[in-house]
């Protein structure tokens, strides 16, 4: 054995990989670069050129609002629509991408107000043409600020030319949309109840609504007298309701009761008591009752124990409780229960008596609810005369249930969706009592022209304070007072409906209100109605996942008519005449037409009372007609994009219906259910082919962000610290079908994912350097190893065209980072290093390993492009500077193979057993690498073809033999070294000389 000091230096003579690609990335200082040079070559243009005539992949961006900076959600949306356009592209087809923001509406207008009253400034006082120039301002500034942001994250399309609801040409097209609805019979106004905000004064659409776990409800129970029955016994007793809305009292109409309810009529027990002095056990009317205790001035303890009690029912408003009540059977121990925590609050000491005992037994009478027909009860204040003193029906209600309550649903019409259908369908109409603001209206004195508080202000104030509807509120003590209130507590748990911009509580509100009627045959949608045609069309549309059809389906199944109108000032307005005296909608094709075009040149602003007549022309009096004042829900708007992008000439690249539209789950109520219904009511079918929904972003631990609990997110600090790929790759990683995590742990995860890929990258630019056409080797030529890794090629070719076709990108990156991982760094890459560092330039070998690496790396660098587009650039850009951008590529030819994949399942699997067992050795230092190893192996478990030679090569060992154990052994190879590729071979003389083939290749 040589002398290590005299051995030649050989590293000159090895062919190690070169390339300028460095291993650290540098994204977040990179990738603006690459922006700018995209910009500046003009590269969407140019794929737009490439793919001209190609078959075209239509995604219809959903609009997000233009009022804050971009958050994770809309980062993980946006990466999510980027990646289908790039896959669609590199597959070939024609897939633009014109992005779009929705501007109008409550949530910018929301933000102006809120700039107002930091200045002190009212939106009352401004001239709503100005205060409309202010929103557009202010939506205009977050549309520009968003689309940088978001071009930031790497997102290819159309961004000198969004579509934008508040372009003049867009707000033409959403009235042009809602004209064609009123010209087909389809536009109502009407008055039902809806959900409305107080504190923002409009209406809101279900997808406005937040529900909120409260736990301090209030709950009452109240009794209404029995004034006419076919039942005899029923007059003079008392339904009683149970209601969580006390403010909904002064406007009840009625009562309902269920068919099907078993009730029962309840007497009250007598009163019972205990003395505080000689524990007395005694009762109201017990006559000579026995008594232990003096024989003396019996009487008058008894006579001073009834005062006692007496002022003690007066103060807690017990003594006027009704004798007998009607309530459902099974739900009177509940009200029994309610009735003792309302008795048990009261301090009886005060009174010298130690408790009192109230309760309601059942009587013999049963009554089937159907029995309840034309019961009469009064209001409790009937008292006040007026609205009150009219007779209230008991009336049949298939909503009813005992599930709680009393099985007695007092009815107000202006207040709840079954209360106004019952009470319409029996004559019962609105009183619209409840002001815009949440308070009774001003000649609503139900509770006296002078009654205010301490502080002086009206008791009728807003329904939704929480003092006005308290157990000791104004409504709850007037119905103590007359003795109709049986129970109070503010302890009742519910989940309740909140507005999700101011936060605060919403209430259903009949107001006049504009609808498109989804259960009206019509002849345009060839005698089938709208939630008919609604319903064809999501049994036609395709589902990715599959669960969204059965969600958007249950959604357009039960909702009621489409209320679309608003009480706001920035939006599209509901731009129709009504006549004066008749009411009706004016639908004329030509006035439409004249207001659309003076939107069309002049925005919404057009629509303002003094061009009234120039809309009407000269056949009518403006006089005669009303001027709608109420906006477009701004779901109408966002509803509508399909007719104004979609079908526009401003983006020819387009097409209508689109391919797909991908959105939050939350838009199965939102923009996934407005755009079908306004493209089912105006052109019968959806505007899309599918659907695609994605979950929502949580913290680690997951929980839902909050800046409140300061588990946010920031992509735009992500992408300062990790750059935009990092990002990307954690959007594409997870599966965004369900709701799913982010945090830096998780994102330390994504960054060494990235580093691996970007390592393969690394490796095959090095490996490919100086890498020219004449080295090519014919796949038929390679040796099996090649042409096997070129068939995993293949696997994962297809499987990535499968995952592309069914918008499975979890799958699609897995699929890309485990093949290179495991079948290229840990394996083939392993395996061939020896051959690529150490064999001749010419020979086969390192030809044909060097061949397929070129193949590896045009399809990998491809598929990577959609996922990774910044760092894609880089990789080709560094090898081929010269050529246009990766993005322009279409999907790679991937050379087909005859492998036997079984065959080298099972070789891969004891390529395993062989790592492992050299592992204990290479940790006992006995050997220091598998090179130094002579292995033997079961020959039962080598497949049929592989020589000993080759399994040194490919398990990386200096030999390999086998033999009839089942087990493999290991032993120090005895062999010397060669001092050029380290292998240890017969053949070389002593540590520091050459193999055969290393003297080959130096001499």
């Amino acid at each position: 054995m040589s002398d290590d000091s005299t051995q030649k230096d050989y590293r000159e003579t090895v062919f190690l990989p070169k390339t300028d690609f460095p291993m650290k990335a540098g994204l977040p200082q990179k990738e603006p670069g690459i922006l700018a040079r995209w910009k500046e070559e003009g590269l969407y243009e140019k794929l737009r050129d490439a793919r001209q005539g190609r078959e075209k992949f239509i995604l219809h961006d959903g609009p997000p609002y233009a009022n804050g900076d971009m958050h994770i959600g809309h980062a993980l949306n946006h990466v999510l629509k980027d990646m289908v356009v790039r896959t669609q592209s590199l597959a070939g087809k024609n897939a633009p991408y014109v992005p779009g923001w929705d501007c109008h509406g409550l949530p910018i207008e929301w933000k102006v107000e809120e700039l107002y009253r930091k200045k002190k400034r009212s939106k009352k006082d401004v001239p709503a043409k100005e205060f409309r120039a202010e929103c557009r301002e202010y939506a205009q500034h977050w549309v520009d600020v968003q689309r940088e942001q978001l071009k930031r994250l790497g997102i290819g399309g159309r961004w000198d030319k969004p579509y934008l609801t508040m372009r003049p040409e867009a707000e033409a097209q959403i009235v042009r949309e809602l004209h064609k609805f009123a010209e087909t019979g389809q536009l109502y106004r009407g008055a039902k109840p809806v959900m409305w905000s107080p504190v923002e004064e409009t209406a809101l659409a279900d997808a406005e609504v937040e529900y909120q776990d409260l736990t301090d409800s209030p709950q009452i129970d109240v009794a209404f007298e029995i004034v006419e029955s076919p039942i005899p016994e029923l007059v003079g007793a008392h339904a009683v309701i149970w209601t969580t809305t006390p403010w909904t009292i002064p406007v009840n109409q009625a009562l309902a009761y269920g068919p099907d309810v078993d009730y029962v009529l309840a007497v009250r027990s007598q009163i019972g008591f205990s003395g505080s002095e000689n524990q007395f056990d005694l009762s109201q009317n017990a006559g000579e009752a026995a008594v232990e205790g003096p024989s003396d001035g019996v009487a008058a303890y008894f006579d001073d124990m009834d005062a006692k009690l007496a002022n003690g029912l007066v103060a807690t408003g017990l003594a006027e409780l009704p004798d007998r009540i009607l309530v459902a059977k099974g739900l009177l121990p509940a009200l029994n229960k309610r009735l003792a925590e309302r008795i048990s609050a009261y301090d009886w000491s005060v009174d010298g008596l130690e408790g009192v005992d109230i309760d309601y037994m059942e009587s013999d009478l049963a009554i089937k609810g159907s029995d309840l027909a034309e019961t009469i009860v009064r209001h409790p204040m009937h008292h006040l005369g007026g609205f009150y003193a009219k007779p209230r029906p008991m009336l049949a209600g298939d909503f009813v249930t005992t599930d709680s309550g009393t099985g007695i649903v007092h009815m107000a019409p202006d207040h709840g969706e079954d209360d106004f259908e019952l009470c319409r369908a029996n004559g019962i109409d609105p009183v619209f009592a409840v002001m815009s603001d949440g308070r009774y209206r001003d000649d609503w004195l139900w509770l006296g022209a002078n009654d205010l508080n301490e502080n002086g202000d009206e008791r009728r104030r807003s329904v939704i304070n929480k003092p006005f509807n308290a157990p000791d509120g104004p409504i709850c003590s007037d119905l103590r007072e007359v003795g109709a209130l049986l129970s109070a507590s503010a302890d009742y748990a519910h989940s309740y409906p909140h507005s999700w911009r101011s936060k605060a509580k919403v209430i259903y509100r009949c107001t006049p209100q504009w609808f498109i009627a989804i259960d009206e045959a019509k002849e345009h949608l060839g005698g089938k109605t709208l939630r008919g045609t609604a319903m064809q069309a999501i049994a036609d549309t395709r589902f990715v996942p599959e669960k969204g059809r059965r969600r958007l389906s249950s959604m357009v199944e039960s909702r009621p008519d489409w209320l679309i109108s608003r009480q706001r000032a920035w939006g599209v307005p509901i731009a129709l005449f009504v006549h004066r005296e008749s009411g009706e909608l004016l639908v004329d094709a030509e006035v439409n037409a004249r207001i659309q075009d003076a939107i069309a040149s002049g925005t919404v602003d057009a629509w303002e009372e003094g061009r009234a007549a120039e809309f009407l022309g000269p056949d009518r009096d403006a006089q005669d007609y009303e001027m709608v004042g109420d906006i477009l829900d701004v779901w109408f708007d966002s509803g509508s994009t399909h007719a104004f992008v979609l079908e526009s000439d401003e983006w020819p690249e387009l097409r209508s219906p689109a391919d797909l539209y991908l959105e939050g789950s939350d838009q199965h109520r939102g923009w996934f259910q407005s755009s079908l219904l306004e493209s089912c009511g105006t052109r019968g079918r959806a505007p899309y082919d599918a659907l695609l929904t994605h979950g929502f972003t949580m913290d680690p631990k997951g929980m839902k962000m909050s800046k409140s609990l300061g588990n946010t997110v920031d992509p735009l600090k992500v992408m300062e610290q990790y750059g935009a790929d990092i990002i990307r790759l954690w959007a594409l990683s997870v599966d965004y079908t369900e709701d799913h995590r982010i945090g830096d742990e998780i994102l330390k995860g994504v960054g060494d994912q990235y580093r691996r890929l970007r390592n393969t990258f690394r490796y095959l630019l090095g490996a490919l350097d100086g890498f020219e056409e004449s080295e090519r080797v014919d796949v038929a030529e390679m040796p099996e190893l090649e042409r096997y890794v070129l068939g995993l090629l293949g696997d994962v070719d297809e499987a990535l065209r499968r995952a592309t076709d069914e918008f499975d990108f979890n799958l699609y990156v897995r699929t890309l980072v485990d093949f290179c991982n495991e079948d290229l760094s840990a394996f083939f890459f392993d395996i061939r290093k020896d051959r690529l560092y150490c064999d001749a330039p010419g020979s086969l070998e390192r030809r044909a390993y060097r061949t397929a690496l070129d193949t590896l790396f045009h399809a990998l660098v491809r598929y990577a492009a959609p996922v990774l587009v910044f760092t894609a650039e880089e990789v080709w850009g560094t090898r081929f500077p010269d050529a246009s951008s990766v993005h322009l590529l279409e999907w790679p030819e991937v050379p087909a193979t005859d492998i036997d994949g079984a065959r080298w399942t099972a070789l891969r699997d004891l390529r395993e057993q062989v790592m492992e067992a050299i592992e204990p050795l290479r940790r006992e230092k006995t050997i220091r690498s598998g090179l130094e190893a002579d292995v033997a192996v079961p020959a039962s478990a080598v497949p049929e073809g592989f020589a000993d030679a080759q399994l040194a090569e490919l398990f990386i060992t200096a030999s390999v033999t086998r033999h009839d154990s089942d087990e493999v052994t290991v032993t120090r190879s005895t062999d010397h070294k060669c001092g050029r590729c380290w292998r240890l071979l017969p053949e070389v003389s002593e540590d520091g000389a050459l193999c055969d083939r290393c003297a080959e290749v130096v001499a």
